[in-house]
């Protein structure tokens, strides 16, 4: 079964999300409820059971949950983010996780955020970023290299997180802004850059055979369908304007696994 772990939006989210690359606009609450609740039945439309846990109130960006964790096959690693404001997050996520996974931790001086672990096949792309240290991505191939996965390091330039730059549609294309990292760890692959007017737009959603876009990012988006309209993967459209307020995409807003 897929199951995807999210975490309720708190108020707090508003005006004192982490930012770091924007500058803080007025962003509608109760509208950020609804995306989330939108976001969430487009989980459930692709085949996952959601998983929804309480918000905690005093941890404004614990609504992206994909910072807090990376979920393997064989286990799950608790991160240790880099903004201070975070790093008890994963202390709440731990619970959900402890069924399902055996757990290891990433430990300061090492930091990590899940938004920056991009997994394709057994290579895992670790982003360099202001939220991800040298230390942290020791600590991660120290724990996956036995399992057999091969840690890449790419540079991330220009964004918050990996993943705000790069997702992958599929195990040989990557989506990317070739502004915000260094492409060549990806020189092996179809490349597609999003469309020059929207730079947010490289952050997609695969989910059992379906993906997940941003209907944010019009051209992008028909650039995504361009690309999946031979291989048949349906794309499921989905509005999260609020949360990009907050630097966050699509893959932020989740933990997804098979139990």
């Amino acid at each position: 079964m897929l199951t995807a772990i999210v975490k309720t939006p708190t108020p707090s989210l508003v005006d004192a999300c982490e930012l770091t690359f924007l500058d803080r606009v007025p962003m509608d609450f109760e509208l950020a409820l609804a995306q989330h609740a939108g976001y969430r039945e487009a989980l459930e439309h692709a085949g996952a059971h959601v998983l929804i846990l309480d918000a905690s109130p005093d941890l404004a960006d614990s609504v992206f949950i994909e910072d807090s964790a990376i979920i393997l096959d064989e286990l799950a690693i608790l991160t240790h983010p880099g903004a201070p404001s975070r790093q008890s997050e994963p202390t709440y996520v731990e619970p959900a996780l402890a069924p399902y996974r055996r757990l290891e931790h990433i430990q300061a001086p090492g930091t990590l955020d899940g938004g920056d672990v991009l997994r394709v096949g057994r290579t895992l792309f670790v982003g360099v970023s202001t939220r991800t240290n040298a230390e942290g991505i020791r600590q991660l191939e120290q724990i996956t290299r036995p399992l057999g996965y091969i840690i890449a390091p790419v540079s991330v330039l220009g964004s918050l997180h990996l993943k705000t730059a790069c997702t992958a549609l599929d195990a040989t294309t990557i989506l990317l802004n070739p502004n915000w990292i260094d492409p060549e760890p990806f020189k092996d692959f179809q490349r597609i850059p999003v469309a020059a007017d929207e730079p947010f737009g490289a952050n997609v959603l695969p989910i059992s055979g379906n993906l997940i876009v941003n209907e944010s990012f019009p051209r992008t988006f028909d650039l995504i369908a361009a690309h999946c309209q031979s291989s048949g993967v349906p794309l499921i459209p989905v509005n999260i304007s609020e949360f990009g307020k907050a630097e966050a995409g699509l893959t932020c807003l989740s933990l997804l696994f098979e139990e």
